[in-house]
């Protein structure tokens, strides 16, 4: 895919600078490139796209400027799943694509700790503590299947195997 179909492709483009832009402004080196289709002169048309995109992919490669696919995105949203992200609305907001419930992996490992609540690690990395003090019937197994899915009021289920669902929080 070359730079500017990639670039029209890209859901969200973020910048790095320590402060979230509001959701509705882009970022100015996006909006320097998209201003140039107004020019009538192809070749000051074509200088422009040409300076815009030199100063684009130079933010980009210093990290200034973030461009993401929307397969790119589904997966920072799911490695980001059960983290409370209210910093980034637009990059994780109402953007077409869709809302992450739930995810489905393996167990990695579970551990029990002094006060009989688990720690269980997932195959995709992430680390979830119970915060109910409800018992698994089941004891969890290295493979097991699991499925972490939101609930109310902004907390989460596990079912790990066949275990009824826990009370857990990312870590």
């Amino acid at each position: 895919m070359s730079f500017i179909s990639g670039l029209a492709a890209a859901v969200a483009v973020a910048s790095l600078s320590g402060q979230a832009a509001p959701p509705q402004e882009r970022a100015e080196t996006l909006s320097r490139l998209t201003a140039c289709r107004a020019i009538a002169d192809s070749a000051a048309r074509l200088s422009c796209y040409d300076t815009a995109v030199s100063a684009l992919d130079s933010a980009e490669r210093q990290g200034e400027v973030v461009v993401m696919d929307r397969a790119q995105l589904g997966e920072a949203r799911r490695q980001l799943f059960g983290f409370e992200m209210p910093t980034l609305p637009r990059l994780f907001g109402a953007d077409g694509a869709a809302q992450i419930d739930s995810i489905e992996t393996t167990l990695q490992s579970a551990t029990q700790n002094a006060d009989n609540r688990w720690v269980f690690r997932l195959a995709d990395g992430g680390v979830w503590r119970q915060i109910d003090s409800d018992p698994l019937r089941i004891r969890p197994r290295q493979g097991d299947a699991v499925r972490v899915r939101k609930a109310s009021l902004g907390s989460f289920l596990m079912t790990v195997g066949g275990s009824r669902a826990v009370r857990v929080r990312r870590q």
